[in-house]
């Protein structure tokens, strides 16, 4: 436990003092991240004997991705900046005839599976950074990270604590110790954070900010049970080993790639009505 609050410190510092000390932190830091989650992407899938996924390949294509999204909005480049991602897009498939490996869509599945679930996530993060160009907010992506930790420790001290008396599985099939009632504290958390940052803020309104509360701990949960099944299908308890205590970097981010897309949804729609 010791370790699991200290090493959850340090991120927590970490995370938000990158976010918070400009544009360029926050690049690297997540450009880390990126990496790092594609890697561990493909040991999972290749060491378990799923795919065999080209990690090199996987990992930088993914972090050029967020980088190519970062220029794009920080308005430095023009679109010509995608053409060498697309270029590793081909690469991937034309590779895939000479390699001679054993199932290989299989391989392009879980290749492009891991751009579509962990690169493509994280690079609209930059949507919600920089909504105009050059111009870098913290204030919504640190906002839909605090929800994330508020909805995950809100979950469980009421799953923890209630969980006797309102034992009633929320997914039993995936993930048989989360708990409706651990679920519903962790909404409740959120929206009133969601409150007190509307009493803060005044670009955006009451609603809007319980609206974002919302669709932040409806999608997290989802991105929690999907990274669930996916190492139920593996059978294992953690993606890797990445923050002790806290398992690997999937675990700590599993939440906000679900959640990520779905606040750009909810913000770009509602800021156009």
């Amino acid at each position: 436990m010791v370790k699991r609050i200290l090493s959850g410190t340090i991120y927590v510092l970490v995370f938000v003092g990158c976010i918070l000390f400009g544009a360029s932190s926050y690049c690297v830091l997540f450009a880390i991240v990126m990496a790092l989650a594609l890697n561990e992407w493909s040991e999972l899938i290749t060491d378990n004997g799923l795919a065999t996924v080209n990690e090199l390949i996987t990992t930088i294509s993914g972090v050029y991705l967020f980088l190519a999204f970062f220029c794009i909005c920080i308005g430095s480049v023009g679109h010509v900046i995608f053409l060498p991602y697309l270029l590793s897009m081909l690469f991937i498939f034309v590779s895939e005839l000479y390699q001679k490996r054993q199932h290989p869509i299989a391989n392009l599945a879980y290749t492009f599976a891991g751009q579509i679930y962990i690169a493509l996530p994280f690079s609209l993060l930059n949507l919600l950074a920089i909504r105009e160009p050059g111009n870098y907010s913290a204030k919504l992506p640190l906002a839909v990270f605090i929800f994330l930790w508020l909805n995950d420790s809100g979950a469980y001290c009421f799953g923890s604590i209630l969980k006797k008396k309102f034992p009633y599985k929320l997914f039993e099939r995936i993930s048989p110790h989360k708990t409706w009632i651990g679920s519903i504290g962790g909404t409740i958390v959120v929206l009133l954070t969601a409150i007190v940052f509307s009493t803060f803020d005044t670009d955006f309104t009451f609603w809007w900010w319980l609206g974002l509360g919302l669709v932040v701990t409806i999608f997290a949960t989802w991105g929690d049970l999907v990274e669930s099944m996916i190492k139920r299908e593996l059978g294992l308890k953690d993606s890797g080993k990445f923050l002790p205590g806290h398992g690997g970097v999937l675990d700590r981010f599993d939440s906000a790639l679900l959640a990520i897309p779905a606040s750009v949804i909810y913000v770009y729609s509602t800021l156009a009505l």
